[in-house]
């Protein structure tokens, strides 16, 4: 199985600052920034040329990461397993990880796709660090009978 995990673009500051953010109203209609929108075009771009067709693509139901699954132009599933500050083990259980067929893209927030990248990759920390508009490409193999996570690739819009 492949999962994509793609943090929304940069967007706008929650107007009650640093203690605002966190899943309320305000925070939920934060949308990108100019700078965002091509951050996610950008990536969507790249992206779109790596996917197959039948790539099953699921954003948190937040502005700014329904804006970044725009720039897909792709067919999406908005679910609010995704929405800022959702367990890691859900995002899991909704990309069907380990055993689902196919790659899925999960556009989120941290420091939930942190966490899920953390305990994929067993880091010792419980979280791991995502810039925003970034992808995080993990496949799940066997090898010698042994299930491993690796990374594929990671992308930032600076690079691509």
């Amino acid at each position: 199985m492949e999962l994509i995990l793609w943090r929304h673009a940069e967007a706008v500051d929650h107007p009650h600052g640093e203690d605002g953010v966190g899943g309320d109203a305000l925070d939920l209609e934060r949308r990108l920034t100019t700078r965002g929108e091509k951050q996610a075009a950008r990536m969507a771009a790249w992206l779109d040329r790596q996917l197959p067709d039948g790539a099953r693509v699921f954003a948190s139901p937040a502005q700014r990461t329904v804006q970044t699954a725009q720039a897909l132009g792709r067919k999406f599933k908005q679910r609010d397993e995704l929405l800022p500050g959702a367990d890691p083990a859900a995002v899991l259980a909704l990309a069907g990880w380990p055993d689902g067929r196919g790659p899925v893209v999960i556009i989120g927030h941290q420091p939930t796709l942190g966490q899920v990248i953390g305990k994929l990759l067993g880091l010792p920390d419980t979280e791991c660090p995502m810039r925003k508009g970034a992808i995080w490409w993990l496949r799940e193999r066997e090898r010698g009978g042994v299930m491993q996570t690796v990374i594929v690739t990671v992308q930032t819009p600076e690079l691509v």
